[in-house]
Formats: C-alpha cells, sequence, structure tokens
C-alpha cells in the first residue's frame, strides 16, 4: 500500500475527527480558558498567573494540531493523519508521565483507537 496517498478508513475518519474537536477544546481550554482549567489541576492564583504563557503555548499547539489534522482529514492526507496520530499519542504518554495518567486516558486513548482504525481495510 502506498502511505503518501493512504485512503483512511471511514471509522478511522470519524474516530480522528472527535481527535479534532478535542484538540480545539483543549487548545481554547488551556488559552482563554486556563483559569478554570489551572483551578481543576488544583493550581493556586500565583501558580495559575506563573504558567498562563505556558498553558497558552500549550493551547496554541493543540489547536495547531487539530487545524493540521483537520486538513489532512479534508484533503486526503493520509500519511499526515497517521503521523498527527502518532504524534498525539506520543505526546499523551508525554503528558501522562508528567502531569497526570488522565491525559493519556483523555487524549491519547481517542487517538490510538483512530490510530489502529487507520489499519483497517
Amino acid at each position: 500500500m502506498n502511505r503518501t496517498n493512504q485512503t483512511v478508513p471511514m471509522i478511522a475518519t470519524v474516530i480522528a475527527w472527535i481527535v479534532v474537536v478535542l484538540h480545539v477544546l483543549f487548545g481554547l481550554a488551556e488559552s482563554v480558558g486556563w483559569d478554570q482549567m489551572a483551578r481543576r489541576f488544583g493550581y493556586t492564583k500565583e501558580q495559575t498567573d506563573t504558567t498562563r504563557s505556558l498553558a497558552l503555548n500549550q493551547g496554541a499547539y493543540n489547536a495547531g494540531v487539530a487545524a493540521v489534522l483537520g486538513w489532512a482529514l479534508v484533503t486526503g492526507q493520509g500519511a499526515t493523519v497517521i503521523a498527527l496520530l502518532a504524534f498525539v499519542v506520543a505526546m499523551a504518554i508525554v503528558g501522562a508521565a508528567s502531569v497526570r495518567w488522565t491525559i493519556f486516558v483523555i487524549q491519547g486513548v481517542p487517538a490510538l483507537l483512530a490510530l489502529a482504525a487507520t489499519q483497517l481495510g
């Protein structure tokens, strides 16, 4: 199979769109919604203020992942879809190891399911 023009199976496409939506939400939560997110993490006001620029940067990355993954899905760039899903899984592992294990569940599992589904058909 030619991976550069790989057709992504419908189930993988549907799950990948869920990953896109999640990353848009993560981007919003980490940028404009940082005060609320920081409270959920148990941060103090000082910690929230100190980490605001880091969260904005993180939010921008998540929004970028959503934008490029959405573009890859719309334009049929199967190899790019696979690469981005693998990247999301890798970053979810980093997040789970460095921040909270639930990051892998919320961010990594949907991407892992979509990645596995790309191998169907």
